[in-house]
């Protein structure tokens, strides 16, 4: 089976084989330059080396998550930073369950912040946290659990547009004011932090370190060859029809709604597992990771780098992000003023962000079909279908 030449999503893809190697040279240089090269070269990489690289490359995959179902599905969700935080909250109840008799209060069983809070039992979605197993089915199945259930409801009443992407904030938006609470059990404004080690492994040396932040070159790589194959799938084609007319995809039988829930649960996956690999690795986790703002900067790397594109929302979270690093550190009064000015330049003079440049539009092509070409490549007898 064949997509036109012409089919909206495939232009982009002449920059993807590019985006692997450098992954990979990360992934190799990265544990070169901290553990080989001594601290006394110029090339050698520093602990916040490491850590900075290591955020950049988790700000990557959300980003990629993000792009998945707006690029593609045409659904702008502005919860996000709901799934990340999820999944970091469940990475973090384990990494606190880990600390033992080694926190302040030294209890073998409640994190310090129960016990300052004079809670007597373990509450009873703590269980099961002092096991990995458990942690890991728990970043994956929260999030998905959260994006099926609101997901379901919302598709069913078929809320798209900008009601879905206000209805998404505020999701988040509630999810952090729930998760302030000290009733909650999540630590309240505090969060968690004081973390020991992962799986028995010092969470403070550099071979921890390097391991973390080549597991997360790792889970980008994976996740972007996933998403790249969805997208380049059958069920990818009926998403880009979604996307440029959903009442027509609609009226040719394609159950719409099944479809946009099924791609909204993968993207939550996706970014609780980023949630998960970035908690270790930055150390803390607290309530203002489910901040709206968050979600909106996630749309701007998109945005920036050219949504649709996949490696094109990665090379914009990184962008983004290290002139963050670099603005916030020279001029911190007039990086949020910075920050909006790139996306309303963005949005005026480069509509398809940064991977738009690398791209050529073809020239003199003749008419173009009326219907979008995700929903042409679909009809019998079409190209598509050979």
């Amino acid at each position: 089976m064949h997509s036109p030449r012409w089919l909206p999503g495939r232009a982009g893809d002449r920059g993807e084989p590019g985006f692997l190697a450098p992954l990979i040279l990360v992934a190799i240089g990265v544990p070169i330059l901290d553990l080989l090269v001594p601290a006394s070269s110029g090339l050698h990489l520093s602990a916040y080396g490491l850590t900075l690289i290591g955020k950049y490359l988790c700000y990557a995959m959300l980003a990629l998550s993000a792009d998945l179902i707006w690029g593609y599905c045409g659904i702008l969700s502005l919860g996000q930073a709901a799934f990340f935080a999820m999944g970091g909250y469940a990475m973090g109840m384990y990494l606190m369950r880990q600390i033992g008799t080694r926190g302040v209060y030294g209890d073998p069983v409640l994190p310090d912040f129960m016990v300052f809070l004079n809670w007597k039992t373990l509450p009873w979605f703590w269980h099961g946290f002092d096991h990995f197993a458990w942690a890991l089915l728990m970043i994956v199945a929260a999030p998905a659990a959260l994006a099926l259930v609101f997901g379901w409801f919302a598709f069913r009443s078929r809320v798209s547009g900008v009601y879905f992407s206000i209805i998404t904030q505020a999701l988040t938006y509630a999810l952090m004011l729930a998760f302030f609470r000290n009733d909650m059990g999540f630590g309240g404004n505090n969060g968690f932090t004081d973390f020991k080690d992962i799986l028995g492994f010092d969470l403070h040396s550099d071979a921890t370190r390097v391991v973390l932040l080549v597991s997360s070159a790792l889970a980008l790589g994976a996740s972007y060859l996933l998403c790249r194959y969805i997208v380049h799938s059958r069920a990818g084609r009926v998403m880009r029809a979604i996307r440029d007319a959903e009442s027509r995809t609609r009226f040719l039988g394609y159950p719409v709604e099944s479809y946009k829930l099924w791609a909204f649960v993968i993207s939550a996956v996706i970014a609780g597992i980023t949630g998960a690999l970035y908690v270790p690795q930055i150390g803390i986790i607290n309530p203002s990771e489910f901040g709206p703002i968050n979600s909106i900067e996630v749309v701007i790397w998109v945005a920036v780098g050219g949504r649709g594109t996949l490696y094109g929302a990665i090379a914009g979270a990184v962008l983004v992000n290290y002139a963050k690093t670099y603005l916030t550190g020279a001029f911190p009064e007039v990086w949020l003023f910075a920050l909006g000015a790139l996306f309303v330049l963005v949005t005026l003079f480069l509509p398809n962000g940064i991977a738009g440049l690398l791209t050529t539009r073809r020239k003199g092509s003749g008419k173009q079909p009326i219907m979008p070409g995700a929903l042409m490549a679909m009809l019998p007898g079409q190209a598509g279908d050979k």
